[in-house]
Parts: structure tokens; sequence; C-alpha cells
């Protein structure tokens, strides 16, 4: 698969060949929904919790006696069925990750970069550098290449002075290649990647 590179100007800059096994795949929306459910189960916190029986507040002397009341038998006010008792089998803090094969985890993401590209939502740049790396001339190009909900994916090392000008402009965010995840490419409208990107993603998922 062959695409036109530019620069954050919008200016030509050749031509970049993309592999055909990363970028080119037929998208399946069931790999691509097994890895975000991973993502989203490894990132849940897990912190619920409820107080049971042996961990609420309250007196544990028998409430009245055994026999004779005509009342149900009942030991201390701890229980579920009163007010204020514990909880019965309630949410304890518990970690909500699954294993999800590495292969799979991989399938995922050239699955991910190959509906990008199908869907005509992905740009290949020259670079990040600017003149002036300043927040103005990054929402100008934003602005000009049409850019809204945009990623950006840059090499090893992100381009600190494109990070630094980008931070506070809504909509933009940007990741090293090692962090590029099935989510986030998903989550965007479009997905920008340098030329230096490409090569790392390709060399990552060879």
């Amino acid at each position: 698969m062959k695409l036109d590179v530019i620069k954050l100007d919008s200016g030509k800059a050749g031509s970049i060949d993309l592999a055909d096994d990363v970028f080119g795949l037929a998208p399946r929306g069931d790999i691509l929904q097994r890895v975000v459910r991973w993502q989203h189960a490894k990132a849940q916190a897990g912190t619920h919790s409820v107080l049971g029986k042996s961990d609420v507040s309250y007196s544990t002397k028998k409430i009245y006696r055994q026999k004779g009341t005509g009342g149900a038998r009942h030991g201390s006010k701890k229980a579920p069925t009163f007010r204020h008792g514990g909880v019965y089998k309630g949410p304890t803090p518990r970690s909500h990750a699954f294993d999800l094969p590495k292969k799979v985890r991989a399938l995922g993401l050239r699955h991910a970069l190959s509906a990008k590209a199908t869907a005509g939502e992905l740009v290949i740049v020259e670079d990040l550098n600017l003149a002036d790396a300043k927040t103005a001339a990054v929402a100008k190009a934003v602005r000009e290449n049409g850019w809204k909900r945009v990623l950006v994916i840059d090499g090893a090392e992100v381009n600190e002075g494109f990070a630094r000008a980008a931070r506070n402009i809504e909509g933009v965010d940007i990741l090293p290649s090692i962090g590029a995840n099935v989510y986030d490419i998903l989550k965007r409208d479009t997905l920008v990647i340098t030329r230096a990107g490409v090569e790392a993603l390709e060399a990552r998922l060879k």
C-alpha cells in the first residue's frame, strides 16, 4: 500500500510504502472488540467495596432470647436482614484484568491501523518539526489540515517541542510508537503517524 506523505504545513513530502500485513488487512470487529475489552478491564480500578457482616460496627449481643418470642431466631443485629447490617455477598476490591495472548494483542493493533487506512482516516507526515514550536502554530496546522479529534503517533521518542505546544489544544493527543494501542486509535477520528512512527510500528509488529 502506498500513501502520500505530507508536511505539517500541508506541503508534499513524497510517498511511503506501507506494509500490507500491518496496514492492509481486512478489519475484523471481533478482534478489535476483544482487545478493547481487555484494555478496559485492565484499566478498571476494582476498588468497589461494601461492609459485610463481620465488618460493620455494631453490638454482637443476641438481640432477644432464642425461644418464646414468636419471632424468627436471631443473633446480633449485624445480620443482612437488619437496617445497618452487613451486605451479603457484596463487591470486594479485586482486579478485573484477564489474560489475552500477545499474538491477539498484536493482531488487534494491526487491524486497528488497517481500519484507519481502509476508512481513509490515516495521514502520514514527514515529521513533527515546526520552525516555531508554539501552540498557535500547531493549532494552525491542525486547523488547516482539517483535523478535529486526532491521535498523533511519533517514533520511539515524541518530539518534545510539538508535544509541549500541542498539550493545550483540545482533541489533539500524542503518543510514542510504543504507546500505540487499539482503543486510542479507534477513539479518534484521524490517525496521524510520522515516517519514523511508521517504521517503528512496522518493526514492532513484524
